[in-house]
């Protein structure tokens, strides 16, 4: 067990809100405080307000080092993949079992044995091993063992039963701490453990980088074991791409998810060309949309034209409009008060009156501090601005305000 003295305990509690690094410029002036414990322990608790909120309101959970605390999933991402979990267990025989071989802080695994009759965490970082033992005993959590051990070993020298899941989660940096993104790039080589992993489950459930090209995951597992691709965005920024494989795939489904909101299809429909608007079908009083993080991710543009009979205003804008609203698209809508080419007398009747405005650009030759700069506008305010291309227009700054619905 790890334990912290009670003068480190009650340094911990007096500067909880505290700034970690001025507190370490100070240091501490009782020689019985564990200085690079306790600012480790501030550190992780403020971390988790905003990612663990359940665990933060305890004060009994140990927090790691500070990479730990970055690498490790939010709750609302940790949930996610304990429902999916659930649904994926619908009709598998019981006991059901879940084997987490790259446990880390533990986040994803005490979300996920919920589902489960019995789990096995798996870390070869021993220390890391040792605080999420702890903090699984701190939660609660029952029907649970951890072992330290690496990935491959493990299952090298463990055969038993067939498992429900197995999960993994690689570790995306290399020998010298480079980021990496590519499968076979990441630690432990899933690619290679791919037979002892298919021997040893029904779906193996992987967590791959948001920077990942979702069809180069796919072609690189191979067609005919991925069940399922799923892109999960919170408050609209891409924080995960998880990837479910299992045996008899006869088509990868797709689930583009964005703070609860799931839009379905199949890989094939991702790749459906989206129908162009002509340039008069932007234009006052017409409705914009902007598809949310996940399906701008997955690139399902012809999908969402079908889905919601809306046209793309350009080929690589990926805006869509539509003359009618549409009250349940996936992402944000808009109303189109007027349309200006780059024509400085346009610009200027278009941008009459304003000071201040929320300024995107897609496929457009600026960026939005460059064209910020150009209008002269501050940020903020209720006015959108939308800078793109249109066909055969050419580059174009749409005025909008938010559709009420």
């Amino acid at each position: 067990m790890m334990m912290m003295n009670e003068a480190t305990l009650n340094y911990v509690r007096q500067h909880a809100d505290d700034d970690v690094s001025m507190l370490a410029l100070r240091g501490s002036k009782d020689s019985d405080v564990d200085l690079t414990w306790a600012l480790q322990q501030i550190r992780g608790r403020q971390q988790a307000r905003r990612k663990l909120p359940s665990w933060a309101a305890l004060d009994a959970i140990v927090y790691p080092p500070h990479l730990n605390m970055e690498q490790c999933s939010s709750e609302p991402t940790a949930r996610y993949k304990a429902d999916l979990c659930r649904r994926l267990l619908a009709d598998a025989p019981s006991p059901t079992s879940l084997l987490d071989l790259t446990g880390g802080f533990g986040v994803d695994f005490a979300f996920m044995q919920q589902a489960f009759d019995e789990a096995t965490y798996v870390e070869r970082d021993a220390q890391l091993c040792a605080v999420s033992s702890q903090n699984f005993a701190t939660l609660g959590l029952r029907h649970v063992s951890c072992v330290a051990a690496d990935a491959a070993d493990y299952l090298a020298r463990t055969d038993g039963r067939r498992l429900s899941i197995i999960y993994l989660d690689p570790a995306r940096r290399d020998d010298h701490g480079a980021r990496t993104y590519g499968i076979a790039d990441c630690t432990p080589d899933v690619l290679q453990l791919m037979p002892l992993l298919t021997a040893r489950a029904d779906r193996l459930k992987l967590k791959l980088s948001p920077m990942l090209d979702w069809r180069k995951a796919v072609s690189d597992l191979g067609p005919e074991r991925v069940a399922e691709v799923h892109i999960v965005s919170i408050q609209n920024e891409c924080k995960e791409l998880l990837v479910v494989l299992g045996p008899n795939i006869d088509e990868t489904a797709v689930f583009c998810v964005n703070d609860g909101q799931i839009f379905q299809l199949t890989a094939a429909e991702a790749s459906l060309p989206a129908p162009i608007a002509e340039a008069p079908a932007v234009g006052p009083g017409s409705y914009l949309y902007e598809p949310n993080a996940s399906l701008m991710k997955c690139g399902c543009f012809g999908a969402i034209a079908r889905r919601y009979a809306l046209t793309q205003i350009g080929r690589d804008s990926h805006l869509f409009v539509s003359p009618a609203p549409v009250a349940d698209f996936p992402g944000r809508q808009f109303v189109v008060d007027a349309v200006s080419t780059m024509n400085r007398r346009e610009l200027r009747s278009a941008l009459d009156g304003l000071t201040r405005a929320n300024i995107a650009t897609r496929n457009f030759p600026l960026t939005v501090a460059e064209l910020r700069r150009r209008l002269k506008l501050a940020d903020g305010g209720d006015v959108y601005l939308f800078a793109t291309t249109i066909d055969p227009a050419g580059h174009v700054v749409i005025r909008c305000h938010k559709a009420p619905f």
